[in-house]
């Protein structure tokens, strides 16, 4: 008897009420699946710009850091010679018989400026007597090697070379052992 009933609502004016209904759930139900859809559409595109940005916030803190350490660079760089001259000045006041004074004064400020450079990051590289590499010295010329252990040695540095953080600032300029 309940099929009978539930036969005559379907087809009666309740089952037309009913009908209707379940046409409007169903439509319902599109418009929620299209609305989660839209949705996750909106978080997909959320994400992607939120990695965009971050990768944008990345890259430009990279490239100040890289900006600044350049600036440090040329400024250790153009200090170079005047290191330089203050090793020459040395050597040559060894080598005199002037006052003792001027060769600490010298010696003082050579000392000064080192440190400083050091504490910067500036480090020397230490040529004579080490096999050539191409990634530290830059031959200027060969000369025959006095004996067999120094051929492909350094034998003289003429310009000092220095690394800044590990990469080269200015080439070791050596002579080598042919």
């Amino acid at each position: 008897m309940a099929e009978k009933k539930k036969k005559d609502i379907t087809e009666g004016a309740d089952g037309k009420k009913l009908a209707a209904l379940e046409a409007r759930v169903e439509g319902l139900n599109e418009q929620l699946e299209e609305a989660k859809k839209k949705a996750d559409d909106a978080k997909a595109d959320y994400l992607r710009l939120m990695a965009e940005f971050d990768t944008f916030r990345r890259r430009t803190a990279e490239e100040k850091l890289a900006l600044v350490s350049s600036a440090s660079a040329d400024t250790i760089k153009g200090l170079l010679p005047i290191l330089d001259d203050c090793e020459i000045a040395l050597a040559n006041l060894e080598k005199s018989a002037d006052s003792e004074a001027a060769k600490e004064g010298t010696q003082m400020i050579f000392n000064k400026l080192t440190s400083y450079l050091k504490g910067k990051g500036l480090e020397r590289i230490e040529a004579k007597g080490a096999d050539f590499d191409t990634e530290l010295h830059e031959a200027v010329t060969t000369f025959p090697a006095p004996s067999e252990e120094l051929k492909g040695k350094v034998i003289d540095v003429v310009q000092t070379g220095y690394t800044l953080g590990g990469k080269v600032l200015r080439y070791a300029k050596v002579v080598v052992g042919a």
